[in-house]
């Protein structure tokens, strides 16, 4: 097989997680599935790469590369023409030493009479990670060896402290840290990179690496899906074990090649370690009938039950938002009483303007009587009223002993049950249908989980949406939402009543 030229910067990070995955990215793509989560990672970050280039370019001077378009040669010979002049170049790419890279944002440096570059990498996340440092090494390398005069190497990323003041104003979103010691420190280990890259590049097959670590790290490999395909899964897999795993434990797994919980020493693990263990291994149910009934005896009926669903972004749309804020836009409300009188309510807002302030007070209105409110995972729910709280003074109190009133049945869940069932998961989406079979989130309409339902957000407030498909997404999220909290009675119901189940 002939070798690939000069290798992008995206396929040396690929060689980085992992030598298979390269080799795939080149000969076998199509084997490639991208989930919704990391869909929304690239979404994000071309709004983060778009903002930039506003900021580095706020008197529109600059020039844009766009590859794409022209074509990879044009699209290198139009950076060396725009690398001659003196305004913001965007995207200006680099051909050598076996490898290919696009610069983000490059900008003059230095004075008249020996100018040169800054190169600044931009990233969608709230700080630098190790991965993006040898990005930018990659970067830097393959700019000075294509004759570049680079003065400074930067990475810009999000400051997640910052508030949107509206407006579009985004001067502030992101914050520089300077790596141009460090990049230019690290030539010859790039350089390494690109031969090894190239070699494997080259190669008539797929190197023999098997599914570990490196898969999810520093993220999920497209290719986890191929790879995993016809894999040995032990009966009792060690992925199913919850926590995390001390390095003596760490260290007997590698030493004898364990891959079932059963060949897991008690020494080495924790007790709700061993309890998934021991259930998994037996099929007989961990049921703590009277500590969950005790655990639930302070807060009679009647009863509140919560669940919020909120939207992030990295870059903010609404004032007084910081990025990557949990922004709720929906909740849903059953009210359980003594006599088994169950009523729900809800809100939802689809109109694409800041929901919260809306969404704060219709909770405030529901929720005015002092009873408990019992949601899974407090801590969620908790942050969301206290943000609330401090954006909202006028609705500061009630927001606040809203939130002293939240009672977390997930701790309950944690130390008082578990069925083989959970598979180490005490997720309500795990533990729903041991205790309540009847219920199915996948028979719902279109959304099933948290992240599906930010994508339909999405969707249903885009102005291109129609408006028969946005009614769709509405129904969607309030049948979702509403069967959250209905999960949550049937979980109180089941702790409450000793585990009875009924029809």
């Amino acid at each position: 097989m002939a070798g690939p030229g000069n290798l992008s910067k995206s396929k040396l990070v690929a060689y980085r997680q992992c030598p298979k995955r390269l080799w795939l990215e080149l000969h076998r793509p199509e084997l490639r599935v991208e989930s919704p989560a990391t869909q929304a990672v690239f979404r994000t970050g071309h709004e983060v790469g778009e903002v930039a280039q506003r900021l580095y370019d706020p008197g529109g001077t600059g020039e844009v590369v766009d590859f794409k378009a022209d074509g990879l040669a044009a699209a290198l010979d139009r950076s060396r023409e725009l690398l001659q002049g003196d305004g913001p170049v965007f995207e200006a790419g680099f051909a050598a030493a076996g490898a290919l890279a696009f610069a983000d944002v490059m900008l003059r440096a230095g004075g008249p009479d020996r100018p040169g570059w800054r190169m600044v990498e931009v990233k969608a996340s709230t700080a630098v990670k190790r991965y993006q440092e040898d990005d930018v090494a990659i970067q830097s390398h393959v700019a000075r060896a294509a004759g570049v005069d680079l003065r400074g190497v930067a990475i810009a990323h999000i400051d997640s402290s910052w508030t949107y003041p509206g407006d579009g104003d985004c001067r502030g979103l992101l914050v520089e840290r300077d790596l141009t010691d460090t990049a230019s420190a690290r030539a010859a280990e790039v350089g390494l990179w690109i031969d090894e890259a190239q070699a494997v590049a080259a190669a008539p097959e797929a190197p023999a690496i098997a599914v570990g670590p490196q898969c999810e790290n520093p993220f999920r490999c497209g290719f986890l899906e191929h790879c995993s395909a016809g894999r040995p899964v032990a009966e009792f897999p060690l992925e199913w074990l919850p926590g995390r795993r001390s390095p003596a434990l760490e260290a007997f797994v590698v030493e004898h090649a364990v891959d079932d919980l059963r060949d897991l020493p008690d020494r080495l693990l924790n007790d709700r370690q061993r309890r998934v263990r021991d259930v998994s291994a037996s099929g007989v149910p961990y049921f703590d009938a009277e500590g969950a009934a005790r655990d639930l005896a302070p807060y009679p009926l009647p009863a509140w039950f919560l669940d919020f669903e909120t939207i992030q972004f990295g870059v903010p749309r609404w004032a007084g938002t910081r990025p990557f804020q949990m922004l709720p836009f929906q909740f849903s409300l059953h009210r359980l009483d003594g006599d088994g009188t169950l009523a729900h309510a809800g809100f939802l807002d689809l109109s694409g303007d800041d929901p919260s302030e809306r969404f704060a007070r219709r909770l405030v209105e529901l929720c005015g009587e002092p009873l408990p409110v019992f949601v899974y995972n407090a801590a969620f729910e908790g942050a969301r009223l206290a943000e609330l709280a401090q954006r909202f003074t006028g609705l500061q109190g009630p927001l606040l002993d809203l939130k002293r009133r939240l009672v977390d049945l997930y701790p309950i869940a944690l130390r008082r049950f578990y069925h083989p069932q959970q598979r180490g998961s005490w997720s309500i989406k795990y533990l729903l249908p041991v205790v309540a079979p009847h219920l199915d989130y996948g028979a719902l309409p279109g959304v099933h989980d948290g992240t599906q339902a930010m994508e339909a957000y999405l969707e249903a407030v885009d102005r291109s949406t129609p408006a028969a498909r946005k009614a769709e997404i509405e129904h969607a999220l309030v049948r979702y939402c509403e069967l959250d909290t209905l999960a949550m009675v049937e979980i109180w119901r089941f702790f409450n009543d000793g585990g009875t189940q009924e029809d």
